[in-house]
């Protein structure tokens, strides 16, 4: 069967839809797993937990690196992520307002958690600090310092 030169266009915008189509439905999925491994994340970090002890981060990374490099090709206009569907679109949208409320709270929620690790490694330092301090002949000069030694007299019956 051969085909007008109106027919290929025709085609050829199908295909190029699909397949747009495919890369949208694709980076949803994307968007909507590291958004809920944000989630996660948040909801550990509320719980206390240190950043460094979080199981999400890799993969967070991980998936954050990907959605990065889709975002810069399509500003360096190697991609192209237009989207005739309007309701595909509008999810688009949705899902990347949802990953950015995630990220908001989830930077809220880390600059929480390292302030704490910073309070705890104070505490720590403080607590060395002191104890080093009590058993060390040298005072702060670095000259042996003087002991006061107590002397009182016993009185006995």
């Amino acid at each position: 069967m051969i085909m007008t030169v109106a027919q290929a266009k025709s085609q050829a915008t199908r295909t190029n839809s699909a397949n747009g189509d495919v890369r949208i439905k694709s980076l949803i999925t994307l968007i909507d797993t590291l958004t809920a491994l944000v989630a996660e994340e948040n909801v550990e970090l509320a719980k206390g937990l240190p950043a460094s002890r979080l199981k999400q981060v890799d993969e967070k990374n991980r998936l954050a690196e990907v959605f990065e490099r889709t975002v810069a090709e399509c500003a360096a206009g190697t991609t192209s992520l237009h989207v005739p569907d309007r309701i595909l679109r509008e999810q688009l949208l949705e899902r990347i307002l949802e990953l950015r409320a995630a990220m908001d709270e989830n930077l809220v929620r880390l600059r929480a958690a390292i302030d704490a690790s910073n309070r705890r490694i104070e505490a720590v330092m403080q607590a060395i600090r002191e104890q080093i301090a009590a058993v060390s002949p040298y005072g702060a000069s670095g000259r042996i310092a003087t002991r006061s030694v107590s002397s009182g007299t016993s009185r006995s019956a």
